[in-house]
């Protein structure tokens, strides 16, 4: 069984005292088995989280990165930066920086480049609205905006990816998709990249971000194509996520 990866968003939350709490809760409790931990923070408390965790088997990373490597780009984080931080992985494509701040497809493919560049492995997020899910486009719209990575990186770059499908309409609603629908979504996902290299389809692990819980993760973990999770607001109640992590293994 391939190993699941368990992933903890936290997006634009915590403070210093806040963040250290959690970590000290989730490094008291992390089960001892072979699933992999990343936790993805802010920017301003990488530091910190990578001085918290230097000596734990859990990884960290970051939530966003820029398509350029140094410049006049007063804002961005490069993936240097990034590395300076000892950060492994870094989300791309994420729903809310699609929908509120205009990341469009080649952009997430430049920023996926741009992250491979400074060996940080990319976590591409690919997902549907309702809208599209009400009209049928559901994987019409996953595999654009995957194509749009591999035609720019090459499917060989998703030998060092992680993919994530994350319906948007599940994202912070408490909804979640069912495990069929997932599990739908995730084998026409494996099925495109097989078509392309199907030892990197076997190999890649493809998480579900959505309202995931620990009442709902066991049935969507144990779906074939359902290699783990990517967790949001579950991963700041620090019981709530161990759970989560206790059911990936």
């Amino acid at each position: 069984m391939r190993k699941r990866l368990v992933a903890g968003n936290w997006k634009m939350n915590g403070s210093r005292e806040s963040i250290e709490s959690l970590l000290s809760s989730i490094l008291a409790g992390v089960p001892a088995n072979e699933t992999e931990v990343l936790v993805l923070s802010p920017f301003p408390y990488l530091g910190q989280v990578a001085e918290q965790l230097k000596s734990s088997r859990i990884q960290w990373g970051a939530q966003n990165v820029s398509d350029q490597d140094a410049g006049a780009y007063t804002g961005e984080v490069s993936g240097a930066m990034l590395r300076d931080f000892q950060c492994s992985h870094v989300l791309v494509g994420h729903s809310e920086r699609r929908a509120l701040y205009a990341d469009t497809d080649e952009l997430v493919a430049a920023k996926f480049v741009a992250a491979q560049r400074h060996g940080i492995t990319p976590v591409l997020c690919v997902g549907e609205t309702q809208q599209e899910r009400e009209q049928g486009e559901t994987l019409a719209v996953v595999e654009r905006q995957l194509m749009a990575v591999v035609n720019k990186a090459g499917i060989e770059a998703l030998g060092s990816a992680v993919l994530a499908y994350e319906p948007v309409w599940a994202i912070g609603t408490g909804l979640t998709a069912s495990p069929e629908q997932a599990q739908e979504v995730h084998s026409a996902l494996r099925a495109k990249i097989a078509a392309l290299d199907t030892q990197i389809a076997q190999s890649i692990s493809i998480l579900y971000g959505g309202s995931v819980k620990a009442a709902s993760a066991p049935s969507l973990f144990s779906c074939e194509d359902i290699d783990g999770g990517l967790i949001g607001g579950a991963s700041l109640d620090p019981a709530e996520f161990l759970a989560i992590c206790s059911v990936a293994d």
